[in-house]
């Protein structure tokens, strides 16, 4: 269950710099931030939660490098950041690296 935990503390770790992007992009800059804020804060609760279980190491390095990967996705999606093969490289080595910290657990 821990993991599920983990999991989600990942997915609203991607809603804070989400919500400062759409916060310069749009006119409802307090709403996007607020939203940063409250994933802010999720996130957290969540990993406190999941590190009950998983050692601090683990979860601080899958909860980053998903939340890294994920944002890293959604800004070449849908805000047109570059993508080049380097760049891919990078993200390739991060999630292996999250697989391993999981598979070493």
């Amino acid at each position: 269950m821990s993991w599920i935990y983990l999991f989600i503390a990942a997915i609203f770790e991607v809603g804070w710099p989400l919500g400062f992007k759409l916060a310069q992009l749009t006119h409802h800059k307090v709403l996007w931030i607020l939203f940063a804020v409250v994933s802010m804060a999720l996130s957290g609760c969540f990993l406190y939660i999941a590190q009950k279980t998983i050692p601090i190491g683990t979860a601080y390095s899958v909860w980053t490098g998903t939340g890294a990967v994920c944002t890293f996705l959604i800004g070449v999606m849908f805000f047109h950041d570059a993508m080049s093969m380097l760049r891919f490289l990078g993200i390739i080595l991060v999630v292996s690296g999250i697989v391993l910290l999981k598979a070493g657990h």
